[in-house]
């Protein structure tokens, strides 16, 4: 059985997706992180970046006890190799889904959570960062964009570099941006929403889904906790508030 720590942002759906697609039972644990779940004692010995999601597997192949797991991709490429799928085995195409699964963690995600940030909840409109990081996103859009030119997934058959980076990429309204300017992407956006699995994966916590109130604000983008845990917990309420 995993346990699932999640609340429906862009990184809590690349997980539940996953664990929709593979079939592995699991246990939900619901997150606030506008009440600062992510940062209570219990859940920073899982996930010590203060982040969501995380995972805590009770059987895990070494036959030892509970392993946890945090951080989006490294679950991702846990739960792809526990379960022999969505990874291929070969090196060249294994490493192939690695270094796109890198790429929307270091790339992708980040500077869309910036992007995000500028235009939906700086309290002042920053006309120099919000051209920075909508140009930014552009460029990366544009990078997917060629690396779909020709293939229905982004390496090779459908995998975890998918589920990666597609909760990123529902959030392109939000984020000022038209998959019209991006016919690949659109292209590809479409073909993995008619997924059943993927769709309820996105489904999960739905009803959770709250818009941002003062006390949440306060403790997201506010200035009394230390800086590394306001960022992470604001990148992730502000893929939810997105959607």
């Amino acid at each position: 059985m995993i346990e699932l720590f999640y609340a429906p942002t862009p990184n809590g759906w690349k997980i539940s997706i996953m664990l929709e697609e593979c079939g592995l039972p699991y246990k939900l644990v619901p997150m606030q992180l506008g009440r600062g779940d992510q940062h209570k004692p219990e859940y920073l010995k899982l996930s010590p970046n203060g982040r969501m999601p995380a995972i805590v597997d009770h059987a895990p192949a070494d036959g030892g006890g509970p392993l946890s797991v945090f951080e989006s991709g490294a679950i991702l490429m846990y739960l792809a190799e526990k379960t022999g799928k969505f990874m291929p085995a070969a090196t060249r195409p294994r490493f192939e889904v690695t270094q796109w699964v890198m790429w929307q963690m270091a790339g992708l995600g980040p500077m869309l959570g910036q992007n995000g940030h500028f235009l939906l909840y700086a309290p002042e409109k920053i006309p120099y960062a919000i051209d920075r990081y909508t140009r930014e996103a552009k460029r990366l859009y544009g990078v997917l964009d060629t690396q779909l030119d020709g293939r229905d997934y982004i390496a090779g058959d459908y995998s975890i570099a998918d589920m990666a980076c597609f909760p990123w990429i529902m959030t392109h309204k939000a984020q000022g941006l038209s998959l019209d300017e991006f016919p690949n992407v659109k292209r590809w956006y479409a073909r993995l929403r008619e997924r059943p699995k993927l769709q309820a994966g996105l489904a999960l916590g739905k009803e959770d889904r709250k818009p941002m109130d003062e006390q949440a604000r306060k403790l997201l983008f506010g200035v009394d906790k230390p800086a590394h845990a306001e960022a992470g917990a604001a990148a992730d309420a502000q893929g939810a508030q997105q959607q």
